[in-house]
């Protein structure tokens, strides 16, 4: 077994599996004393220790052992019995000793406190020198919102991990609560092997190496206000009441710009209703409706006193909103209150808006006139319009733009800066960005969504928001989407995701994909991009102009499948492998997105290491965009990938039986469309869900030594077969007389 500090890169070593998980911790009472936040409680004669976070009530309790030397050092000695641990022996209350097959002392365990740190270190008896491993393996009882993670970079890393549902990785070393913004970091030299069971249980196996300094400790660690502390001040977990997943939807900005009217919008309001209502599309969103909104920029734009434009909203916002609502869509509406293009209203509210000394008005991005939030009417008025539009009206989605990105002209920055903070009617406000925000939440009210556009995990904005546009604009005015448009949105993906599904859902704006600016593989690099994380997923092309094919992509990415991040912490740079792992009742497989983002063709791979698999387990592997079978793999997968390119490879365990494989319904392969999976008795039985009026095909591996006997599916659905790869993958498309999870049994001789 390889050494290494737990601080730096992380081990995965197959020899590593979980040892056998106690069903409940023996009595403790042999050694038990307190060490700074823990309880440690030791039992000599089942070799069994917990300890015990009293804060939290985080447990951690299993067998303590340690493998010594393999000879036995007296030959008089059993060379069969092992190592052991025991009590200190010699008085010393907080310490464990290692004690060798002749029973004596030869090694000692400490517990070295600082605070919520508790250290275990292993360490010689005076001059002694051999090598030993101490192990220690048993259960974690902790919060039930928790789930496993990684907080420890590994320097050089290649991945994006990714996790859907309870994903057990040897990469893994932490257990995260979103309720409580806690981390519980178990870090030792070969990782933490974490095995989720039930909710808030998780078994566990760690070891320390007493041979070498830097491998010689095991950590625990409980962690306060992790994400609070280092990224997010303004820290508040998604209000999944509120908004339980992504929002999906389409919006006009992208395509249309400023001139799309109540007319356009319900034209592709239609076609969505067609196309991508059936597979989970739930909002459609109105962009650039003020008066005074026909043509740009947006500091023209009236954007604060709910007047729209009549040539091109001539029956009014909330009529629109109503026909929205009966096309099955929740209506939503874009806004930039922070500033107007108003001279009237800047003329009629003069005291409400920011002058400089010389007495003239600031102007911002989204205003000739900027907004003073720390101006109480003002910000009664902020509260009045998002009333009147969200109750009034009836939308239920708020684009909110100009927030606290990156761009140097929206207000967050503005009114940052020393010179206009000295303009405010209140200049000593902490904060007058935040009194705008929790205006604009008051104002909508607590049952509608909230996407700051260009918000940042940074701003004021994590308390209220219920997603963030992390990316920036994928296209700009009347100009197609460009690969540099698609490489940004990346980078913003890999730099920001860490807190998606977490603090907000993340929203890199609209997925783009039209055959006219983008070539297929360019579209498919878009899809993966935006889908495979489960991040919002807005169409934003004309759907009536899209080819077959680029629809096909949109319904792939519906709905968005529940992805949480796998690294909580920023990633930079243009990572070439998003690893994907899922984790359902019935079964656990990976999605493996291989990017090339380079201008020739290349060889995209990975190490099982790299995704947090052993190197000896056998992966069953097919890749979603070119429909090919790739073999059943052990310890690495490479392919060649185009230049501007993405393959997505789907890795499900290799069984000695026929097993599912892929589908192509989704970009997560099985990851919102699989509902079930079981063998027994040559019957392979699988539900998937169908929509209705729209084929799906689901692919079967299927060993040698089986053939297919028959395929059963209920009444309203139909199935056809073929075989593919040589007879080695069976495929079965179903067609549905409506939507529904469809049982698929398939008999074997």
């Amino acid at each position: 077994m390889k050494n290494g500090s737990y601080f730096g890169k992380r081990m995965v070593s197959a020899s590593l599996a979980c040892c056998a998980i106690m069903a409940s911790v023996a009595v403790f009472g042999d050694t038990a004393f307190k060490a700074g936040e823990w309880d440690v409680a030791f039992d000599a004669e089942g070799t069994t220790l917990k300890l015990t976070h009293r804060p939290s009530s985080i447990e951690v309790g299993g067998e303590l052992a340690f493998q010594g030397p393999e000879k036995a050092t007296d030959a008089a000695a059993d060379p069969k019995a092992d190592w052991k641990v025991g009590d200190s022996r010699d008085g010393v209350p907080n310490r464990l000793a290692v004690i060798d097959r002749n029973n004596d002392a030869q090694g000692y365990i400490t517990f070295q406190p600082n605070g919520a740190m508790l250290d275990m270190l292993v360490y010689h008896r005076t001059a002694l020198a051999y090598r030993g491993q101490l192990s220690f393996s048993g259960e974690i009882h902790g919060r039930a919102d928790a789930f496993a993670a990684s907080t420890v970079p590994i320097p050089g890393e290649r991945v994006l991990q990714l996790s859907s549902g309870p994903v057990d990785s040897a990469l893994f070393d932490t257990l995260f609560s979103p309720s409580r913004d806690e981390a519980f970091q178990i870090l030792a030299p070969g990782g933490a092997l974490l095995e989720s069971g039930a909710p808030g249980t998780w078994s566990f196996s760690v070891y320390a190496d007493i041979s070498a300094p830097e491998s010689a400790r095991i950590r625990l660690n409980v962690e306060r206000d992790y994400y609070r502390s280092r990224w997010v001040p303004y820290y508040a977990p998604i209000d999944r009441k509120r908004c339980p997943r992504a929002p999906t939807g389409w919006m006009s900005w992208n395509i249309y710009f400023d001139q799309a009217g109540s007319k356009e919008n319900l034209d592709e309001a239609r076609l969505g209703a067609k196309y991508l209502k059936p597979f989970g599309l739930e909002i459609w969103s109105i962009e650039s409706w003020q008066d005074n909104s026909p043509k740009l920029p947006v500091s023209n734009f009236h954007n604060m006193n709910l007047e729209y434009y009549k040539p091109q909203f001539p029956e009014g916002m909330k009529w629109l909103a109503d026909e929205i609502r009966k096309l099955g869509f929740r209506p939503g509406l874009w806004m930039a209150p922070f500033g107007t293009g108003s001279t009237n209203f800047y003329n009629e509210h003069k005291g409400w808006f920011l002058h400089g000394k010389d007495g003239k008005p600031l102007s911002c991005w989204n205003g000739r006139f900027t907004l003073d939030p720390t101006v109480k009417d003002a910000r009664d008025h902020l509260r009045d319009i998002f009333r009147t539009a969200s109750r009034d009206w009836g939308y239920e989605f708020f684009k909110i733009d100009g927030m606290s990105g990156r761009g140097a002209g929206y207000c967050a920055h503005k009114y940052e800066r020393p010179e206009v903070r000295a303009c405010f009617a209140d200049p000593s406000c902490p904060n007058p960005f935040e009194l705008c925000v929790k205006a604009f939440r008051e104002g909508i009210g607590d049952d509608r969504i909230f996407l700051a556009c260009q918000g940042h995990f940074t701003g004021a904005e994590a308390a209220y928001a219920d997603a963030s546009r992390t990316g920036a604009d994928i296209v700009h005015p009347n100009q197609p989407v460009k690969w540099a448009n698609l490489m940004l949105q990346a980078r913003c993906t890999i730099n920001q995701i860490f807190t998606h599904n977490i603090v907000f859902w993340a929203d890199p704006d609209c997925m783009m994909i039209s055959q006219d600016a983008l070539g297929i593989e360019q579209a498919r690099v878009e899809a993966t991009v935006i889908a495979l994380p489960g991040q919002q997923m807005f169409a934003g092309d004309k759907l009536g102009e899209l080819a077959p094919d680029r629809i096909r992509l949109l319904q792939q990415s519906l709905p968005v499948c529940d992805v949480r991040p796998g690294n909580l912490f920023p990633q930079f740079g243009h990572l070439p492998i998003w690893n994907l792992g899922v984790k359902r009742p019935f079964g656990s497989w990976h999605v493996v997105a291989l990017f090339n983002w380079e201008e020739e063709q290349a060889e995209v791979g990975f190490d099982w290491s790299e995704i947090g698999e052993a190197a000896d387990q056998q992966f069953a592997c097919w890749e979603f965009w070119t429909e090919t079978w790739h073999g059943v793999n052990e310890e690495r997968f490479t392919m060649q990938v185009p230049p501007r390119s993405v393959r997505l490879i789907a890795m499900q365990p290799y069984a000695a039986h026929p097993q599912f494989l892929t589908s192509d319904r989704h970009i997560t392969q099985g990851g919102v469309e699989l509902k079930g999976q079981k063998w027994a008795e040559d019957v392979l039985t699988v539900t998937l869900n169908v929509i209705g009026g729209f084929p799906m095909t689901a692919r079967f591996f299927v060993p040698d030594s089986f053939s297919l006997k028959s395929v059963s599916v209920p009444g309203g659905v139909t199935a056809t077969t073929r075989r593919e790869a040589g007879g080695k993958v069976l495929a079965v498309t179903l067609a549905a007389d409506r939507t529904r999870d469809v049982p698929v049994t398939l008999s074997f001789k």
